[in-house]
């Protein structure tokens, strides 16, 4: 892969407690590549994607975006959590623009800027609706749009889609794709669905044992619909699968 790289995670070490969770963890995310993160409950998913969004400092390590060092800087990296934390006194529109807005970014310029994307991100309508009255997967594009605006550099998402039926979820998936491919986002996905994970990414990193470590890093060719039916999918998650085991 040819892309240039947009974050660069270094040589990180976080302990809580004098317990060690994860060592020496070195990756890159090049720009418009989606990179899911697999491992077991406990294995230090979070408190990876916790480092690399600058919530907390590295005990050991480095985290840098575009090359320049953010290491324990939060606000340079849009993170979503599985909660889509929608305002529910806020109407979509304002939910959406927050981060412009608390950024300096006049009321008004960030609801123009947001009025142009609602058609894209499947909530046009909406813009003066209410949290309560939509649906999941509108809730979950509503966040993402925020999330977009806090940073569309670099996405990180845990488990984003977990909280979602089958047939939603799919859709969602589907639509992340597409929504990456034409915006270039460059994104990390934390999911414990193999097949998510495959679908979804151009690599699946498996973060195993105690503390966590890399133990797999897999390149992903092909992207859903007919690919999930391939031989090649299988492959994928029987690999995997073993991996994790």
């Amino acid at each position: 892969m040819t892309s240039s790289i947009k974050l660069s995670v270094s040589g990180v070490t976080k302990r809580y407690d004098g317990k060690t969770v994860i060592e020496d963890v070195s990756f890159e995310l090049r720009d418009g590549e989606i990179i899911s993160i697999v491992g077991e409950s406990g294995v230090g998913k979070t408190t990876l994607f916790n480092v690399a969004a600058g919530l907390t400092a590295p005990d050991e390590g480095s985290i840098t975006l575009n090359g320049c060092d953010i290491t324990g800087v939060a606000g340079h990296v849009g993170y979503m959590s599985q909660k889509d934390l929608l305002l529910p006194y806020k109407t979509v529109m304002d939910n959406v623009t927050l981060p412009l807005v608390i950024s300096g970014e006049r009321k008004r310029s960030a609801r123009e800027r947001a009025a142009k994307m609602f058609k894209k991100f499947g909530l046009s309508g909406y813009e003066n609706a209410y949290p309560k009255s939509l649906s999941g997967g509108m809730r979950q594009r509503a966040a993402l749009l925020r999330t977009f605006f806090l940073s569309r550099d670099i996405t990180l998402l845990d488990e984003p889609f977990s909280a979602l039926d089958a047939i939603t979820k799919t859709e969602m998936r589907s639509w992340y794709v597409d929504m990456a491919e034409e915006f270039g986002l460059s994104t990390l996905l934390i999911t414990h669905d193999i097949d998510e994970a495959i679908n979804l990414s151009d690599r699946v990193i498996i973060l195993k044992g105690s503390p966590g470590r890399i133990y797999f890093d897999m390149e992903i060719r092909g992207k859903y619909t007919e690919f999930a039916l391939s031989n090649d999918f299988l492959r994928y998650k029987r690999d995997i699968i073993e991996a994790l085991n």
